[in-house]
């Protein structure tokens, strides 16, 4: 015979899941609370799950959670993982990259961009990671791509990039001609 679980609140724990249902920052919380709610409102299991459109061993698990640890227990617990690729030293070298121009490092280009730097992190740390990972220690740092602007100033003649500066601060420096305002129609001078 199959155990009779009650799914009953008290008023006080009625209070807690509607305030969670209403104001907690955690979606999944919410959708929990929701679970406790309508368990409590006498919807079977099968019908919460049919409704919540998860499947009735959640049920289950989620009730016993609420009713061992309260609303704590409906939020997710720490995960294991795998360790940041990034430690302190990692983060010191990239800044440290960032700082130094690329040419300046025996590259023949002059801006960094992802793959680039990347490759070049690999190169010098061994450590290797996807593209997604890179960008996300990159913005952990603060750090935002911006498109180059392009410069040919290195390519420029300076003597002629100077006689032109003279040129126009001499044409700015000619008088105007006063135009006659006694007729509409006047002649060029």
């Amino acid at each position: 015979m199959p155990k009779i679980i009650n799914y009953s609140l008290t008023e006080s724990e009625l209070l807690t899941i509607e305030q969670a249902i209403k104001s907690d920052p955690d979606l999944r919380v919410r959708q929990r609370a929701q679970i406790i709610r309508l368990l409590h409102k006498g919807h079977k299991p099968e019908g919460v799950a049919d409704l919540l459109t998860v499947s009735i061993g959640q049920i289950y698990w989620w009730h016993s959670r609420w009713r061992t640890e309260g609303l704590d227990g409906l939020s997710d617990k720490e995960r294991s993982g795998r360790p940041q690729a990034d430690d302190e030293a990692y983060r010191q070298k990239l800044e440290e990259v960032l700082a130094t121009e690329p040419h300046e490092l025996g590259y023949g280009f002059n801006v960094w961009d992802t793959p680039r730097l990347m490759a070049h992190m690999e190169k010098e740390t061994g450590i290797t990671m996807t593209d997604r990972t890179f960008r996300n220690i990159l913005d952990r740092m603060d750090y935002v791509y911006r498109r180059p602007k392009h410069d040919l100033t290195p390519l420029q003649d300076k003597a002629a990039k100077e006689r032109a500066e003279e040129t126009i601060e001499a044409l700015k420096k000619k008088p105007k001609t006063a135009k006659s305002n006694f007729s509409l129609w006047t002649k060029q001078p």
